[in-house]
């Protein structure tokens, strides 16, 4: 198993720009350089979508997907979609009770990863470590507000995610998942006491098990 590092030399500033981390990597050789990012672990339904991103350019306007309109997230999808190696791992609800949130998202991390048709000579990760990948890694705190290829990364994860809880939603009207994209909200707590869940729900979060009357099964995070 590889075992994760940090490469010795420069310190990068969070103030230094998105590429910072690329540019610091490149000069020592480490490139190309893979960012890993996913979207929907908060959400009590729908699925975890998992991205692995290789910028093979520069592309203006990346950051966080979660503070960009939608509008600029299609953009910039289209963009890093063109240009990029890019994997993308979906990981279904049912997998997610079955094996555990977190579990289900390192796992997606690896597979991600392993979608990539370049071999990455250094891979940066959202926020957590991750045991097992293809090559040295470093986990950045809010990595997709501070390096591109992570950034790159979450926004092809969300954009993946809302257009398949928009899907969802033309099948379960009831719900509100175009709106929500399958977090709780006041909207969708109502739907669940007057529906219950549906069979894309989370059925090991408390948002959903308490619907179910069963809060032993609550054993995620809602």
């Amino acid at each position: 198993m590889t075992v994760a590092f940090r490469p010795r030399p420069s310190v990068v500033r969070r103030d230094s720009g998105l590429y910072a981390y690329e540019r610091a990597l490149a000069r020592r050789g480490l490139t190309p350089i893979a960012g890993v990012d996913e979207a929907g672990r908060g959400a009590c339904a729908g699925p975890l979508v998992v991205a692995a991103v290789i910028l093979r350019k520069e592309i203006s306007g990346l950051g966080d997907s979660k503070l960009l309109t939608a509008a600029t997230r299609e953009r910039l999808y289209a963009l890093v979609t063109k240009s990029a190696d890019v994997g993308v791992v979906v990981i279904p609800p049912q997998e997610i009770d079955a094996r555990g949130l977190h579990r289900c998202n390192v796992a997606g991390m690896r597979r991600a990863v392993a979608q990539l048709t370049t071999d990455p000579e250094y891979i940066l990760t959202d926020g957590f470590p991750v045991p097992g990948l293809p090559a040295p890694s470093l986990a950045v705190w809010k990595g997709d507000q501070v390096a591109a290829c992570v950034a790159a990364a979450s926004i092809v994860a969300k954009v993946t995610r809302d257009r398949m809880m928009v899907s969802l939603d033309t099948e379960f009207p009831a719900y509100g998942f175009a709106e929500h994209k399958g977090y709780t909200t006041a909207r969708h707590r109502r739907a669940l006491e007057a529906h219950g869940p549906c069979s894309h729900h989370r059925f090991s979060f408390v948002t959903v098990a308490r619907e179910m009357g069963d809060n032993e099964m609550g054993a995620g995070v809602a």
